[in-house]
């Protein structure tokens, strides 16, 4: 049986809220509080205990992409709201729709997609008018088009503000990616996004040199399901040619955690403010970002689940 281990890490967080999904006003002062702090505690031990893992080896490290590899939801709710001001969305103000950050937080973490995300917020507080239509749109056919409409101009927005230069990856990241790839381990980025989306950010974030050298690259396009169906990370597992239990995942939210779980991985979780107050009982390791994570302590982690002492 492997011997337990003992780990002393300033910035590791385990907690067990769950997240607080409806109604949006109950996202509470204490949880953005304790966001804007970043949660970085004071030091404590940490104890490995050995587990029917402990016989695994890190041969694949798989990266989720929006949330992992950049914060990205600040982002998409730039894109979003300057679409609906470019179409001049109305629905219960005499001002286009604008989603605060307190009701997007909970609204992509509740919600998958952005045809989805908008198709229910309509359903919910009423279809609105805008330059597409003068009256609110009252069939299927007028309000498809609209949400189209909508999700390509955001899309084509989102596309800009990554190419501006002004996004940069998140801490640690590619550092970890070039300590894997240097120790011969397999290299794999799955983002439940459109493809086209994932590829402008990881040829902008990443660069060219390391994105054409992952081992293999899964969009939402790729599989029928998205997380927290496990097809995504299934199918990088047989496109990898490495087992499950071989295989590390990293991801920031709850859904991602879910799906790698659920494919039979291992998962590191790397929070957002965003994800920060989600139910992250599952991962065997949580950090504010990799800043300070390496592969070894990786490497130690697959072969051990970790729980408070």
């Amino acid at each position: 049986m492997a011997s337990s281990l003992l780990i002393s890490h300033s910035n590791f967080l385990s907690f067990s809220q769950s997240p607080t999904l409806f109604p949006f006003h109950l996202k509470t002062a204490a949880i953005k509080q304790r966001q804007r702090q970043h949660y970085s505690p004071p030091s404590r031990h940490l104890k490995i205990v050995s587990s029917s893992a402990a016989s695994a080896s890190l041969e694949a490290l798989i990266f989720d992409c929006d949330g992992v590899i950049l914060e990205s939801e600040h982002l998409h709710r730039q894109a979003y709201n300057d679409a609906f001001a470019h179409f001049n969305v109305i629905c219960s103000s005499s001002l286009p729709l604008n989603w605060s950050p307190d009701f997007y937080d909970v609204l992509q973490n509740r919600i998958g997609g952005g045809k989805p995300k908008m198709r229910w917020y309509f359903k919910e507080h009423g279809w609105p008018s805008s330059n597409l239509f003068e009256k609110p749109p009252e069939d299927d056919e007028s309000r498809a088009k609209l949400i189209d409409t909508l999700q390509d101009w955001k899309t084509e927005r989102y596309k800009e503000i990554i190419k501006s230069g002004t996004v940069e990856p998140r801490p640690g990241v590619l550092r970890l990616m070039d300590e894997a790839k240097a120790a011969g381990k397999k290299l794999a980025v799955c983002s439940a996004a459109t493809k086209s989306s994932v590829i402008l950010c990881l040829e902008n974030l990443i660069g060219m040199e390391r994105f054409q050298g992952l081992d293999c690259f899964l969009a939402g396009d790729d599989v029928k399901e998205k997380k927290p169906d496990p097809s995504i990370y299934v199918t990088a597992s047989k496109r990898l040619g490495v087992s499950e239990r071989d295989c590390l995942v990293v991801e920031d939210s709850v859904i991602g955690l879910q799906a790698a779980t659920r494919a039979g991985m291992s998962c590191v979780v790397t929070y957002t403010p965003s994800t920060a107050d989600q139910d992250f009982k599952d991962a065997i390791a949580i950090f504010p970002d990799l800043s300070n994570v390496r592969l070894k302590d990786l490497e130690l982690l697959l072969q051990n689940v970790v729980a408070a002492s």
